[in-house]
């Protein structure tokens, strides 16, 4: 075998010129699928994990009737016999996040906006998604403050700043009048941009309070260790649930509309991808072919010698393998130092200013999946067995005594 390995590696640079063309080509496709992926992938990957992290989370416990009527009517009990309950259900799971959520009138007394306030745990919650970090003026607030904490956009939108006093105006559980004044304590430059304009942080006791609703919760995120264990964590709580008013929901089964929209935005570059590799798959081809056009004499000889036509074949067959192994882990090795260059894209300008008009951040990080490199591996290697269709067919029919003749 290591001869063959010898022979098929000197064949291929006999002609040096033609091999680094072909390998060049390859290079190329192999790098601009790679980057149309990551970026794609990447603005996606963002999006998505500012949602799970902000909105959804991985896994969320919530009543049975809240995902048809997300209403205070249909919050469910919390207490630590609960909590318990979920850590004994599933070993992964490393965050249990409570929230409480509602729509209510925030007001500065001159102006009112609709907004979404937020009852949190601060320790928690942060630990989940870094909350804090994205704090632009003042601090968050201690569990047993009557404050808020506000997005940028509705601080702008009131005209209110820290150390203002917010009105909420609402309704509470089962119709409950809900009222209150809270001091502004901090202003948050929120990641995801349409909660930029409405969000109201406070402590989730207050919450509690405030909507007539203690102990009770609208949502209960829970993150898994990993992020590919969401499916499994899932599997065991819902059979722990399974009898009960509890359900369990996955982030994909959240937001539907979100994987919808990244498969069909990601179809655009697949389809490009996939041009781009039938014209090298033919450009292979055409290497290929002139190859073996070439040494039809030398096939002859080496067959007329004695040489099995099945060793024939393996020795061209790893000829056409070595120039799609070099293709592609050098592509692979140029995408990925590229990658990290550039990543992120910062925009400016319109474009920027377009992005957040659209509600996202005016970022195009880069996608560094594993899957994105090594499936531009599996593509050339089709290609590959498919281009040494040829040679195969032409050896297995080779006239030794006309071939020897050429």
């Amino acid at each position: 075998m290591l001869i063959y390995l010898k022979l098929a590696w000197r064949n291929i640079w006999r002609k040096r010129r033609r091999t680094l063309i072909t390998v060049s080509a390859i290079v190329f496709a192999v790098i601009l699928a790679i980057m149309m992926q990551s970026i794609n992938r990447g603005s996606y990957e963002l999006m998505i994990d500012r949602t799970v992290s902000f909105s959804t989370g991985y896994l969320q416990l919530q009543d049975y009737r809240y995902d048809d009527e997300s209403s205070l009517d249909n919050a469910f009990y919390y207490d630590d016999q609960l909590r318990d309950q979920i850590l004994d259900a599933d070993d992964r799971i490393s965050h249990i996040v409570p929230r409480i959520e509602t729509f209510m009138l925030a007001a500065n007394g001159g102006y009112t906006r609709g907004s979404v306030v937020l009852g949190i745990d601060t320790e928690k919650e942060h630990r989940f998604n870094n909350i804090r970090n994205y704090l632009t003026e003042g601090r968050f607030f201690d569990s047993d403050e009557q404050a808020v904490v506000i997005a940028e956009g509705m601080s702008d939108r009131l005209g209110m700043a820290v150390g203002d006093t917010l009105v909420l105006i609402g309704q509470g559980r089962f119709g409950m009048s809900a009222s209150g004044l809270f001091e502004i304590t901090g202003v948050i430059d929120h990641p995801v941009r349409e909660m930029n304009n409405m969000a109201v942080y406070m402590p989730l006791h207050s919450a509690q309070w405030l909507l007539s609703a203690d102990d009770h919760l609208t949502s209960l995120l829970i993150s898994p260790e990993r992020e590919r264990q969401t499916d499994r964590v899932a599997a065991s709580l819902r059979s722990e649930f399974e009898d009960g008013e509890l359900v369990v929901f996955t982030w994909p089964e959240l937001m539907p509309e979100l994987l919808e929209l990244m498969e069909l935005d990601l179809a655009g570059p697949r389809f490009i991808t996939l041009v781009l590799y039938v014209v090298i798959g033919f450009g292979f081809l055409g290497t290929v072919l002139t190859m073996t056009m070439e040494r039809i004499r030398e096939f002859g000889v080496l067959l007329s010698v004695g040489m099995k036509r099945g060793r024939l074949c393996s020795v061209v067959f790893l000829e056409t393998l070595f120039i799609s192994i070099i293709g592609v882990l050098t592509g692979m090795a140029a995408a990925w130092i590229i990658l990290w260059l550039i990543n992120p894209i910062r925009l400016s300008g319109e474009a920027a200013q377009a992005v957040i008009d659209m509600g996202f951040e005016p970022i195009l990080p880069m996608s560094f999946a594993a899957d994105q490199f090594y499936m531009q591996g599996l593509f050339v290697f089709i290609i590959a067995m498919v281009v040494f269709l040829f040679p195969l067919i032409k050896i297995t029919r080779l006239n030794i005594l006309n071939a020897a003749r050429n």
